[in-house]
């Protein structure tokens, strides 16, 4: 029943499909499979439906399912691959046509296995890769698992290719060559894609490979397993192969196993074998003549031959006829016409070509035009090794071969195999080269070579040779003679090389036994006969002259006579001029030494090398100070030995000293002049390579050090001057060489000693007197400039000495002696005061009665030097006098041609600029104008000096700013980076107001030396032009720390320092103290150095007075009123009149603070003379100043009992006062001050009436309402207090803060409450104030220490919770205690020792940090 129905469903299914109706098949067949669960033909029927139904899931698994029910059955197959088809998943379709390629193989229908061949083979091309279409193709192989399937096929029709279904299969099968060349195709495509992938992506790996071992490596991996050799051997055994295509296969499969096998690490067990196959197939072409580079080259590469002709030149001949176009062809071509070597066999259309090559170029020419395309070729190196040894371009032999043993290296390790001959001979190459390459240079590596040779061959005749030309050079006259003898019996007699042997053996024989050697070279001459051996005579001929010329005085002449007959045989042969220029220096009688001269010129013209006349020509012309001519000889006696490198250039440049000279004379030379033309790096060199062969010469150490020291090597130079005075320690130049050295580096002390010791011995050495000299001058200006006056009074006298004395000893060198003495003068006069005016007088006095009457005619007119006596004060001036005198006194003793007359002219310029700004007689203008006309004589000297530009600009500076402007822009183009000239361009722009052009030149020198004071002071000034007063006063600060001695920068800053702290009210003592005393220590330098400035000097009282030093304060005003007296008297100028009044009442002030009132009376009715009648047109400074004398006047009267007269002064002091309302208020507040000191009650009251008329008068008077309050405070009136107080409290509190900067209105408040014992009062009153004002610390600090006295420490923590910046160290002393007294544990500990650290001489602090303690302890 079952069986039944399935037939009956599956025709049902059948009909349904053939008719498409999928979906009825569909259903069929599921019907039968619900009854036969295996039914196979119900599976594939639903494959189909479903395929057809696009359900292509469920007919993959269809189909699935009955492969596995009947893996046999094709239908199955057939369906999937549809399916795969159809859904275009290649590789699942061709996987299933191969599987059913197989079906029909063993079922043995051999046309549907090849149409279903074709069809993959068809899908692999469309949609795979090569390696898959590869794998297709493959099927049609003759080694394919199908072949005996296809064979079965017949032979295609080619008339009717369309008659059968499988003809591309029959095509491919009956003739399967180009498939295999297909397949080639793509297999080495794959392989070089493959290969390049892989390095791209290895080669950037750490620790890789280099490039060329990473392909070898990659290589090995891709060539052990690929197919392409047995295809190649394919392509080479099928009998379609067409001899072009069998050659080409050929020379691939040699490039592939050639790769492969230089691949292959020398370890491997398949590299021998691989070897041997590769020489089979070379072999193979060479025999057969096949024209292929490659297997040519290798051929040729790998021979093991120590000469060219080893190599066989029928192959060199054979090579060229088969590839006459390679570059190898064309070098072996030029080859055989440079040897003369005949190419045999040659045709006429070869000749007619070779012809045509080198016609119209030399084969030399041709040979290295060639090997440049040969990079990679052992056979090239070696020939152009031999022709360059034939050339004797041993430089040149040098590189080849040293690339040509890397060549050899790389052959070796490539191959595995040793060429040993090849390497022998390279080696040989390279060691006579540098045997003959500037001997005896590299003699050490050449006989490194030559021991080699020797040890492998000992009887190579070259290595032979070049040994005994070794041992030549060394003086082993009996060993190289040995060598020789035996390199000549090795050699056929007669030869050119064994002549040469046999010549060098008799003249190392001569050497010996001189008669025997003779007799040997004259054997040698006989066997020179013929023209091509003229040179050889020569040398011969030459030889037996020198072995004559030793042989004593009687043989001269013999010798003489061959010296000649050498040069007759050739004229270009050097050594005989030498020896006959020597003959006619030192044995003609009488000598002739204009002939010697042209002997050593002409052997030095045809041979650098000729060392001994090039050293007598050198002398000579160092005789006669032509030292170009020296530098000449000595340069080309260094490249004739080779120079630096020895002939032989490296990557990197040749090291210098990497060979000894061996003419250290001629470096010596060229250090000497490259010394005198200022070429100091070339001279260093010079010295060091000629040290190399001479260290223990002390004079080239000495010249060393004198090039180190002059190229500003200092340390280097000590260096070498110290091994120069190691070697000869009397030596006194090098003592004087270290000294200057010392002197340039700043060691003047240690300096000043190397002069005095060479002094001690040679007391009369100008140049060490002048170099004394200049040392004790450059001690004395850094004494002056770091403030020790005295000291460096004393060095400028030392100079001034030492230059006299030089004087004396040595009149020729008085320019140079006026100079320093000039500059030492000029020093002098910057001193304000003398400390030894014995001394200086004296130094002053014996310079002048030189100078007496020398004055030049170019300053006469405007300068006559003061007479001094004894009753004369000695200033600054008389010695600024002595150096105008002695800068013109240097021009006259110097020569008018002198090439530093700019410097002279420029020298006086300043110094007579300078004097000319301190004398004000009626000649100043024209002594200023003929200072400007020396600068620019100088000018026109040196007009590319930028300091005698930047001079003109400070002369022009006042009277002409655009010519200023344009010096100083002049200077700067010379030297843009000049601070001296871009500070004066600033100050320039500065005194004209133009602010921006200022500032940008001053910060432009800031820039460039920001240890440059003076452009920090201007900078100072131009922050004060703008109005930044604080930045100003920074800048200043910064400016007077820094080690310049800028006197102007010390005093503007303490001007600053203190007009800032005038304009401030501070309650407090104790800041004002610490910032005035910046001001007090610039003040008191600027005062020693500059003693005789009243401006300082009243300046720096006025800082005493307020650090509370009045004593210290009434020296200084005192001694400003007296320079300001005498200055009076000399000029009777108003300006100083009126100092001398203000001065006058600062002085009468601080008396009375003293107690001196009589004294101060006096001042004050000084000043109350001095001044002008009152009246309306009085100035409001004469106005102050008139007030301020009454008042003090009626004060030092009150102090001395007269009341009368005291109140009657004060009350025209307040009637002076006037309508200035400031000055009004202080009079009264003053004048009430007195009354309430008085003490009746009388004189109370009216001090409070006057107090509350001028507050009626002015409510916000701050000074009258807080006196007022005092004076309740003092006698308890709350009354009083409150009406003091009231008018000031009902003000805002903004108001209030801008009134009372200084908190006193608080500070009386607190006080008062205080005084009444009303502590609670008194801090409600505080934190009040703190409440308005939270950021007030000074506030905090008393509203703290209010609650401290309360014992409330929680609350004084919390208030002093915000603390002073560390800025701010006058508050942070005053806080530190009572944070210490709050707190506990270390944190109080901690800030009581900084209280100690802020402030150690205040007592209140040691006390806190003792409590602190106690308290912790206890």
């Amino acid at each position: 029943m079952s069986s039944s129905f399935a037939k009956t469903k599956l025709k049902t299914a059948r009909d349904a499909l053939g008719k498409k109706d999928h979906a009825a098949a569909r259903d069929a067949a599921l019907q039968v499979l619900d009854y036969e669960p295996d039914n196979y033909n119900a599976h594939v029927f639903l494959g189909l439906a479903f395929l057809e139904l696009k359900e292509h899931d469920k007919s993959e698994q269809y189909y699935r399912i009955a492969i596995e029910l009947k893996p046999d059955q094709i239908l199955a197959w057939q369906g999937i691959s549809q399916l795969y088809d159809k859904n275009e998943r290649w590789d699942a379709y061709s996987e299933t046509l191969e599987h059913i390629m197989d079906m029909f193989a063993k079922s043995g229908d051999v046309t549907k296995c090849a149409e279903t061949l074709q069809k993959l083979i068809a899908t692999r091309r469309e949609h795979g890769t090569r390696q898959q279409v590869v794998s297709a193709l493959s099927y049609l192989l003759p080694d394919s698992p199908l072949s005996a399937t296809f064979s079965s096929l017949p032979q295609p029709d080619p008339t009717n290719p369309t008659a059968s279904s499988t003809y591309d299969t029959q095509v491919a099968v009956h003739n399967s060559l180009p498939i295999i060349e297909e397949i080639i195709s793509m297999i080495e495509q794959d392989e070089n894609v493959f290969i390049k992938n892989e390095f791209d992506k290895r080669r950037t790996r750490l620790g890789g490979p280099s490039p060329d071992q990473l392909k070898k490596d990659i290589g090995v991996e891709v060539w052990g397993s690929s197919r392409l050799p047995s295809l190649y051997q394919e392509v080479l055994n099928h009998p379609n192969t067409s001899d072009e295509l069998r050659r080409s296969t050929e020379a691939k499969l040699i490039v592939y196993k050639q790769k492969y096998f230089y691949a292959l690490p020398a370890k491997s067990p398949d590299k021998e074998h691989l070897g041997k196959e590769l020489d089979e197939l070379v072999d193979g072409v060479v025999i057969v003549g096949v024209p292929d580079e490659l297997s040519w080259s290798i051929f040729l590469e790998g021979k093991d031959s120590d000469t060219i002709g080893g190599y066989g030149l029928d192959y060199f001949r054979q090579y060229v006829r088969l590839l006459p176009a390679t570059p190898l062809a064309r070098l072996l071509r030029g080859y055989f016409l440079y040897t003369g070597t005949p190419l045999e066999d040659e045709d006429e259309d070869d000749k007619r070509r070779l012809r045509q090559i080198v016609e119209d170029h030399d084969p030399f020419d041709v040979i290295m035009d060639t090997f440049g395309l040969l990079p990679d070729s052992l056979l090239a190196s070696r020939i152009v090794s031999e022709v360059y040894l034939q050339e004797l371009d041993y430089a040149s032999v040098v590189g080849v071969v040293e690339s040509g043993l890397e060549l050899v290296r790389r052959h070796e390790h490539n191959t595995g195999r040793k060429i040993r001959q090849v390497q022998k001979a390279f080696n040989v190459g390279l060691a006579t080269a540098l045997v003959h390459l500037y001997p005896p240079k590299h003699h050490p590596r050449a006989l490194r070579l030559l021991d080699d040779v020797l040890r492998f061959d000992p009887n190579d005749v070259d290595g032979l040779i070049g040994r005994g030309y070794v041992l030549q050079y060394t003086g082993r006259w009996e060993e190289a003679e040995g060598l020789f003898t035996k390199a000549t019996s090795l050699l056929s007699p007669g030869t050119p090389k064994s002549i040469r042997a046999k010549e060098e053996g008799a003249w190392c024989l001569s050497k010996v036994q001189i008669t025997q050697g003779v007799q040997a070279l004259k054997e040698v001459l006989n066997d020179l006969q013929g023209e091509e051996y003229g040179m050889d005579r020569a040398r011969c001929l030459w030889r037996i002259g020198k072995c004559c010329w030793d042989m004593g005085v009687e043989f001269r002449e013999e010798a003489f006579s061959h010296f000649i007959n050498s040069l007759k045989c050739d004229r270009t042969y050097a050594p005989p001029y030498t020896s006959l220029g020597i003959y006619y220096s030192e044995f003609a009688d009488p000598p002739d030494p204009t002939r010697a001269s042209k002997c050593f010129q002409k052997a030095f013209e045809l041979d650098p090398r000729e060392a001994d006349a090039a050293k007598r020509l050198a002398e000579g012309f160092a005789e006669e100070r032509e030292w170009d001519l020296v530098q000449v000889v000595a340069r080309r006696t260094i490249d004739g030995e080779g120079g630096l490198d020895a002939g032989i250039q490296t990557q990197e440049g040749a090291a210098v000293g990497r060979y000894l000279p061996t003419n250290a004379w001629a470096w010596k030379a060229m250090g000497v002049v490259e010394l005198m033309n200022r070429n100091y790096a070339q001279s260093i060199e010079a010295f060091q390579v000629a040290l190399r062969a001479e260290p223990e010469d002390s004079l080239l150490w000495l010249r060393l050090g004198e090039a180190y020291s002059k190229a500003g090597r200092h340390a280097a130079a000590l260096k070498a001057l110290a091994k120069a005075q190691e070697l000869d320690p009397d030596d006194w130049l090098c003592t004087f060489l270290v000294g200057e050295v010392q002197r340039q580096t700043g060691r003047l002390a240690e300096a000043l000693l190397s002069f005095n010791y060479i002094l001690d011995t040679r007391p009369k050495e100008i140049g060490a007197l002048l170099s004394l000299a200049q040392t004790h001058l450059d001690l004395a200006c850094q004494e002056r400039l770091t403030g020790f006056s005295a000291r460096s009074e004393q060095s400028f006298i030392a100079v001034i000495t030492t230059c006299l004395t030089a004087s004396q000893e040595s009149p020729g060198h008085g320019g140079v002696t006026w100079k320093v003495i000039a500059d030492a003068l000029f020093g002098l006069s910057k001193a304000t005061v003398f400390a030894d005016e014995g001394a200086v007088q004296a130094i002053l006095d014996r310079t002048n009665s030189l100078l007496q009457g020398n004055t030049s005619t170019r300053i006469a007119q405007v300068f006559t030097p003061g007479a001094t006596t004894k009753d004369t004060p000695l200033t600054r001036r008389h010695a600024l006098e002595a150096a105008v005198a002695a800068y013109d006194y240097r021009i006259t003793v110097g020569s008018t041609e002198d090439i530093s007359l700019g410097s002279t002219l420029f020298d006086l310029a300043i110094v007579l600029y300078a004097w000319c700004t301190e004398d004000k007689s009626k000649t100043q203008k024209a002594a200023l104008e003929i200072a400007t006309s020396l600068l620019k004589q100088a000018l026109q000297k040196e007009p590319g000096n930028p300091a005698y530009w930047t001079a003109l600009g400070n002369m022009e500076f006042l009277e002409k700013p655009k010519t200023a402007q344009h010096a100083y822009i002049k200077s700067l183009e010379l030297d843009s980076k000049s601070v001296v000239a871009w500070t004066n361009l600033g100050l320039l722009y500065l005194y004209h107001n133009d602010l921006e052009l200022a500032n940008e030149a001053l910060l432009r020198a800031q820039i460039l030396d920001p240890d440059y004071t003076l452009a920090w002071v201007g900078q100072a000034m131009v922050a004060g032009a703008n109005g930044h007063d604080a930045d100003a006063r920074g800048l200043l600060e910064h400016a007077v720390g820094l080690s310049a001695d800028v006197p102007l920068a010390d005093l503007e800053f303490a001007s600053r320092a203190l007009a800032t702290l005038s304009a401030t009210s501070a309650r407090r003592q104790g800041g004002i103290k610490e910032e005035l005393l910046p001001a007090f220590f610039v003040l008191n330098r600027y005062a020693q150095r500059c003693p005789q400035d009243p401006c300082a000097l009243h300046l720096l009282g006025l800082v005493c007075e307020r650090l509370g030093q009045l004593e210290e304060s009434t020296e200084w005003i005192s001694r400003a009123i007296a320079l300001l007296e005498a200055a009076y008297e000399e000029s009777e100028d108003p300006v100083v009149e009126r100092r001398f009044m203000i001065a006058h009442a600062n002085l009468a002030r601080l008396k009375v603070g003293l107690g001196d009132h009589a004294s101060a009376l006096e001042s004050f009715e000084t000043v109350l003379g001095l001044l002008p009648e009152e009246g309306d047109d009085n100035d409001a400074e004469t106005k102050i100043l008139r007030v301020h004398a009454l008042f003090g006047t009626g004060l030092a009267q009150f102090k001395l009992g007269d009341l009368q007269s005291a109140m009657t002064v004060f009350q025209s002091a307040l009637n002076n006062s006037g309508e200035d309302y400031l000055l009004r208020t202080h009079v009264t507040v003053l004048l009430a001050q007195c009354m309430w000191a008085i003490g009746t009650e009388e004189f109370r009251e009216s001090a409070k009436a006057l107090l509350l008329d001028s507050i009626t008068a002015d409510p916000e008077n701050l000074m009258a309402i807080n006196t007022l309050a005092g004076m309740g405070i003092l006698t308890g009136d709350e009354s009083l207090v409150d009406a003091a107080l009231s008018e000031i409290q009902s003000l805002s509190i903004e108001r209030r803060q801008e009134l009372d900067p200084g908190r006193n209105v608080t500070y009386l408040l607190i006080q008062h409450h205080l005084g009444r014992g009303d502590v609670e009062q008194a801090i409600r009153t505080a934190q009040k104030a703190l409440h308005a004002e939270p950021s007030n610390v000074q506030l905090r600090r008393e509203l703290a220490s209010l609650i401290l006295q309360q014992g409330d420490f929680r609350t004084t923590q919390a208030v002093l919770e915000v603390r002073p910046s560390e800025e701010n160290i006058t508050e942070m002393k005053e806080m530190l205690p009572l944070v210490a007294i709050a707190g506990k544990d270390k944190e109080a500990f901690r800030c009581a020792q900084k209280a100690i650290l802020l402030a150690p001489g205040k007592l209140q602090h040691w006390q806190t940090l003792a409590y602190v303690r106690a308290r912790d302890m206890s």
